[in-house]
């Protein structure tokens, strides 16, 4: 097989999974990233005050039922057990402000309502007097929510979260944002089912400097891509965001942005990793812990961060695509695009433009990987979006 040149635009989980494959069949790849680290918003790094190994853009917790996935990332950092147990504060039905735990689960149930219902008779309770069984097909998430918590437990714990992640009201939101039903009759508060969770020992950092840790792999830092450099390679894998590939000709998509407010505490702050503010007069959906994401370790200090979300401006870092309908149309004119731009592979939550997990972010590298090898084999193009963006 004749080697290739590469080139993989960004040091995160899409670049550094593509760009290992494609190393280890024999082929030359350089990676480049425009930040002064490799990771992406996985980056972690040790607080040199209090030792807190921090999730510098925020917490990533890793779940999945892929067991390829699981094993993958396992090859290259050990994952430790952990269970994401968030914690929100709101008022109950009597207007008074506690702790519940989220998912809205039996213990949220009884606690908000002030009971003592066993899993058969909450369920009739939530379904029988809470939901709001005359929305039969749910379109918004207002609905979506209204149809199976009912008007009390939406306005407690999803409302003005929502409105202050999004930026607009749940009304205006698609249905499909609450993709489960919102609320289990057990008391499990495990955030996540999947059968494999947990947390890189060492950090996503120390884990992705491993995959890209190649004698084939190229890795620069504080580099910035021009579209131009295209011509020096045999093909590109960008991981960018897909309107600032064409230099946002036709319009910027829409994004949501964290701002974060960093704070220490000399001892443990607020007992858990994450607590949700549900009410809308405070001003930050979450604070997050960090010391509590490594649970294995021991730590005096603290460092914490209280997050804000608000519309991302050119410039900031985009965290969230926003989908609504306006951006939807923009991103069909940039997929037409990039499906008539010969050489490039648009990957990874910017480059597609979706929410993606860290698990399918690691699945659609590897299969992109193994595709764009085959085609390379058999002489043919590959197509712009392993996974479409639509």
């Amino acid at each position: 097989m004749t080697q290739g040149k590469f080139l993989m635009v960004g040091a995160g989980l899409s670049g550094a999974v593509i760009g290992r494959h494609l190393a280890e069949a024999g082929h030359q790849v350089t990676v480049v990233d425009s930040r002064d680290h490799i990771g992406g918003n996985c980056h972690t790094r040790r607080d040199a005050d209090t030792g807190v190994m921090v999730h510098v853009y925020g917490p990533h917790i890793f779940h999945t039922d892929d067991a390829e996935v699981w094993d993958y990332v396992n090859g290259f950092e050990t994952f430790k057990p952990y269970k994401n147990r968030v914690k929100t504060t709101s008022q109950d039905a009597a207007g008074k402000r506690q702790v519940f735990s989220l998912p809205v689960n039996l213990h949220t149930i009884n606690q908000f309502f002030d009971k003592t219902m066993r899993p058969d008779e909450a369920r009739a309770f939530i379904t029988q007097e809470q939901a709001d069984t005359s929305i039969a097909d749910p379109q918004t998430f207002e609905e979506q929510a209204m149809r199976f918590v009912g008007r009390e437990l939406y306005e407690a714990f999803f409302k003005g979260y929502t409105i202050k992640q999004w930026g607009c009201q749940p009304s205006e939101l698609p249905a499909s944002i609450l993709k489960r039903l919102p609320v289990r009759f057990n008391y499990d508060d495990n955030y996540f089912f999947h059968k494999y969770q947990g947390m890189p020992e060492n950090g996503y950092t120390a884990m992705i400097g491993k995959i890209l840790d190649h004698p084939g792999l190229t890795v620069k830092l504080e580099t910035v891509f021009d579209r131009a450099q295209t011509g020096e390679y045999d093909h590109v894998f960008y991981s960018g965001p897909l309107d600032g590939y064409f230099g946002y000709e036709l319009g910027r998509l829409g994004y949501r942005t964290l701002d974060f407010e960093r704070f220490t505490y000399d001892g443990d702050y607020q007992g858990c990793a994450v607590m949700n503010y549900g009410e809308q007069e405070v001003p930050y959906t979450r604070i997050t812990e960090h010391k509590h994401f490594s649970p294995w370790e021991d730590h005096a200090g603290s460092v914490c961060y209280r997050e804000f979300s608000r519309a991302a401006e050119p410039g900031d870092i985009p965290y969230y695509p926003i989908r609504q309908v306006a951006e939807k149309a923009l991103l069909g004119d940039y997929v037409k695009l990039s499906e008539a731009t010969k050489g490039v592979t648009f990957v990874g939550r910017l480059g597609t433009y979706r929410y993606l997990d860290m698990d399918v972010t690691i699945r659609e590298a590897l299969d992109t990987a193994v595709e764009f090898v085959g085609h390379w084999t058999a002489g043919t193009a590959m197509p712009a979006f392993q996974s479409a963006p639509l």
